[in-house]
């Protein structure tokens, strides 16, 4: 695991030493080594994080001419098989390093090497007699990579502070990133929230040679529902495929763990994982003392397996403000999912141990684990009534008090009956959302605001066959999997150093998921039916019938008490009309609402805090 940076130099020739100092951006990223290479065209470079081979495996890595250079982010799950084909094409390994196959791979298919690669991987492979760069992403978006282009040339890097640290760009806020991120608290690719810097598509790769661009999808996820699987068949081959993806990402040279909440997904993991490997570590964030603690799941599923477990209480009392401080440097962009903090201090104590965790991420977005997919359906029957119907009960359900817990009845019930008001492409989105589309043009004026519904309409024209369910699937996996859950999980681990694996993300396990019908999926009230079929003689009964909970905070409770400072000062009029986007008196309206219980604005009070100070930090502007 590392980060990569790197620039072309057709058009602004630069100083030598630039891409050194870009890489102490990111060092945090890959502690143990940086190295980096320089040429009259091009210069790049990665901080590495050592996992395989950690004596040989240092980067940038050369073809024995010299010509290819390669730097990559990430872990190549079946770099050994291909080692075996390359050696059998009479290709000769100075290493044992998966880079090294990487590139061995690429001089021998070239571009078709990355649909052979199993993995997560962010690649850039520079070929100088050529004057051509080549870039690639992992199919699922595990590993982010950011581009900018300018003129003749292309800079690109593992994070966005990479790319800002170039004087060629300007810092300037994108307006249609701003749209997404207020309605959906993330953004999604290619957009980001700085005008002209793109993220490269999961699945994606790119060629520049010369100063031109080609870019080309080399796989794209397809549903495609099988009717005649039988339930039998598709548990017996979910099995196999968790048992082979398992024995896969725990190949290390380092110890691996594995994150524990005691819900399915990363119960099964662990399952899967003890099936593979003896006196593995757990690690699991409580909240003693409040209603969403989960620790007498996480510490039965311990005990179950016999880990060796440690946990970590999230008090936030304790310097939460300096740490959401921090968060807003190594975000990059910000996260306006308030789970980035949890995940903040799991990372920070994982890493104390291991350089390596498992996680559960991607398994409800594959079979259908969020509460949303629930709400679609119960939504499609409620749309039936006659709106006037639904539009009072909202106004009844507005008169409920005003509840502290994280996601109380109240705060559901208001949401959903909100949602049945809105086309079901845009209520989908708005479910796990942020602020809906009246606030949001009373909050800025903007040309156009992006709706999150048109990210379904991106999708091919099959989508809109295979079910309303798989439709939100679809939907999901591309855009919110990638740019939030992924990029919440990259950036809190890689902030400490550490490499955290998503088993369920392996592509088989995907494409298996898109062949499966929906009520394999969701079956009336039971989310994730296939997934409990599998494990219900596997898991102690207490994980399985447990209610779904969210990886969060209490944003609605905090920001009443030990966030308020932080909000006040941030959010303060002056600040906000500063920075010229939003008007001052729409988000004090939101702030005073919150603080005095009159509606619970806790998550959108999250997301405008995390924007701004970010907006500081980086100098960004409108």
């Amino acid at each position: 695991m590392c980060g990569i940076a790197g620039y072309t130099k057709l058009d602004h020739p630069v100083e030598p030493g630039r891409i050194r100092e870009i890489l102490g951006l990111i060092r945090h990223r890959g502690p143990d080594e940086l190295g980096f290479h320089e040429s009259d065209l091009a210069a790049l470079g990665n901080t590495r994080l050592s996992i395989i081979d950690l004596e040989h495996g240092s980067q940038p890595m050369f073809s024995e001419d010299g010509n290819t250079v390669i730097v990559h982010n990430g872990e190549i799950y079946n770099y050994r098989e291909l080692r075996r084909e390359l050696e059998e094409r009479g290709h000769a390994f100075r290493t044992s390093s998966d880079t090294e196959v990487i590139l061995r791979a690429f001089l021998e298919w070239d571009t078709r090497c990355f649909p052979r690669l199993r993995g997560m991987f962010a690649i850039a492979l520079w070929d100088e007699r050529r004057r051509r760069l080549v870039l690639a992403r992992d199919r699922m978006g595990i590993k982010p990579l950011y581009i900018f282009h300018r003129g003749r040339d292309l800079y690109f890097g593992s994070e966005v502070k990479t790319i800002l640290h170039h004087a060629e760009v300007d810092r300037r806020l994108d307006r249609n990133g701003l749209g997404y991120y207020l309605s959906l608290n993330w953004v999604p690719a290619p957009y980001t929230l700085i005008e002209g810097v793109e993220k490269l598509m999961p699945g994606e790769l790119l060629e520049w040679e010369n100063g031109s661009i080609r870019r080309e999808q080399y796989w794209q996820l397809r549903f495609q529902p099988d009717p005649g699987i039988t339930l039998d068949d598709a548990r017996a081959e979910l099995d196999r495929l968790l048992r082979l993806s398992l024995r896969e990402h725990l190949i290390a040279d380092v110890p691996v763990g594995v994150w524990a909440s005691g819900g399915l997904d990363s119960s099964t993991v662990l399952h899967y994982a003890a099936q593979e490997a003896s006196g593995l570590r757990t690690f699991s964030i409580s909240f003693r003392g409040h209603s969403h603690d989960e620790s007498e799941y996480f510490r039965a599923v311990a005990r179950h397996y016999g880990t060796v477990h440690q946990e970590f209480d999230l008090n936030p009392e304790e310097n939460l403000a300096e740490t959401i401080e921090q968060i807003s440097y190594y975000s990059d962009e910000p996260s306006a999912d308030a789970g980035a903090l949890p995940v903040w201090y799991l990372s920070r104590m994982t890493r104390q141990h291991v350089k390596v965790a498992l996680s559960g991420e991607g398994a409800d977005e594959l079979f259908g684990g969020y509460l949303t997919y629930r709400a679609d359906a119960l939504a499609m029957r409620a749309r039936g009534l006659p709106a006037w119907m639904r539009r009072a009960a909202l106004a009844v359900a507005r008169l409920l008090p005003v509840s502290d817990e994280k996601i109380s009845f109240e705060y559901k019930a208001k949401r959903f009956l909100e949602g049945t008001l809105l086309d079901p492409r845009d209520a989908h989105f708005y479910w796990n959302g942020s602020l809906d589309e009246k606030t949001k043009r009373a909050l800025y004026e903007a040309p156009r605001h992006a709706r999150p519904g048109e990210l379904v309409h991106t999708l091919p024209t099959e989508a809109f066959r295979c079910g309303e369910i798989n439709l939100f699937l679809w939907a999901d996996q591309k855009y919110y999997l990638p740019d939030d859950i992924l990029y919440k999980c990259d950036r809190m681990s890689m902030a400490h150093s550490l490499e955290v694996r998503p088993p369920f993300l392996d592509h088989r396990i995907v494409e298996f998921a898109a062949r499966l019908p929906e009520d394999f999926k969701v079956r009336g009230p039971v989310l994730k039916f296939i997934l409990r079929e599998l494990m219900k003689d596997k898991l102690p009964p207490a994980v399985l019938e447990r209610p779904k909970e969210g990886f969060d905070i209490p944003a609605h409770r905090w920001f009443r008490g030990p966030l308020r400072p932080l909000a006040e000062e941030v959010l303060s009029p002056e600040n906000i009309r500063r920075t010229g986007v939003f008007r001052s008196e729409v988000v004090e309206r939101i702030k005073q609402d919150h603080f005095r219980r009159r509606a619970n604005y806790g998550y959108q009070l999250w997301g405008l805090l995390t924007l701004m100070l970010w907006m500081r930090r980086w100098n960004v502007h409108a």
